[in-house]
């Protein structure tokens, strides 16, 4: 039971998020990521797995997750050359290190939600 209530809150986070980045200037990158992560957390409310795509997603997600990490401006960047500033302080960020540290941690949430679901379903 807690995994159906915790995938359905999964499922409607991950599907406004996609809402909200329907307006960004990468909508074409965060609004599928969303809706996929969505999909494959309301199938599991239906029990239905699909484990190949699981970890092609989980796969997906983290290399991306890398990326951020290390890209100029990244979370690296943020961490040793930005002294980690509040990355919660406004939704409109100006600083890309701080948009890149926001996706970072998004991936991971994403990430850690569909491993959940890829090890439950066994």
């Amino acid at each position: 039971m807690w995994l159906i209530i915790l995938n359905s809150i999964f499922f409607l986070s991950f599907m406004l998020f996609a809402y909200v980045n329907l307006n960004d200037k990468d909508s074409w990158l965060w609004v599928p990521i969303y809706v996929v992560a969505a999909l494959l957390c309301g199938l599991t409310i239906f029990d239905r797995y699909f484990y190949t795509l699981y970890l092609i997603a989980i796969g997906f997600y983290l290399f991306y997750a890398v990326i951020l990490f290390f890209a100029k401006d990244g979370v690296l960047d943020w961490i040793t050359k930005y002294n980690r500033p509040s990355i919660v302080e406004s939704m409109q960020a100006s600083k890309p290190y701080i948009e890149k540290t926001r996706e970072f941690f998004g991936l991971l949430i994403i990430s850690a939600a569909l491993g959940l679901d890829y090890f439950a379903g066994f």
